[in-house]
């Protein structure tokens, strides 16, 4: 269920949301990353993904963000779950002084990239080595997580 901007701005100040990250390696040892366009992270490169919605199960929602973040049909036995992870902001798609809480479900997808990404939510896409990504200010924190141990 699609929220209206005054509904979703209750639910992110009040609540977390359930979001789907993917983990796309080429095969080389490079990660896809997409620069974000909004807040929160904006600027920043990102995993591709995106939220689940209100009464969406999450092999639905997998295979819609799937197809809008990446342009490919994939479900969940296309991919490998990486596990939880919590993703905390001090700003919002909305305002600087509503927080932002996501518990990201990483999942590591196996699937080819067609050459010409949408760019809804990205303003570009890049392939990124693992240690390159580790070292760069630009990668956003929350995306180096799921390339560090969480030992």
């Amino acid at each position: 269920m699609f929220l209206d901007k005054d509904t979703f701005s209750v639910v992110v100040d009040s609540t977390p949301l359930v979001s789907i990250d993917f983990i796309i390696e080429d095969g080389l040892g490079r990660v896809l990353l997409g620069q974000r366009k909004n807040p929160p992270a904006k600027g920043f490169w990102f995993v591709p993904g995106g939220r689940i919605q209100k009464n969406e199960s999450m092999s639905n929602a997998f295979c819609r963000l799937a197809r809008q973040e990446l342009g490919v049909d994939s479900s969940l036995a296309d991919s490998r779950f990486l596990g939880p992870y919590e993703h905390f902001y001090s700003d919002s798609v909305f305002r600087n002084h509503i927080s932002t809480h996501y518990v990201a479900l990483a999942y590591r997808v196996d699937t080819k990239i067609p050459y010409k990404l949408p760019e809804d939510q990205h303003s570009a896409f890049r392939w990124f080595e693992i240690d390159q990504l580790l070292e760069s200010a630009s990668v956003h924190p929350h995306t180096k997580a799921y390339f560090i141990s969480k030992d």
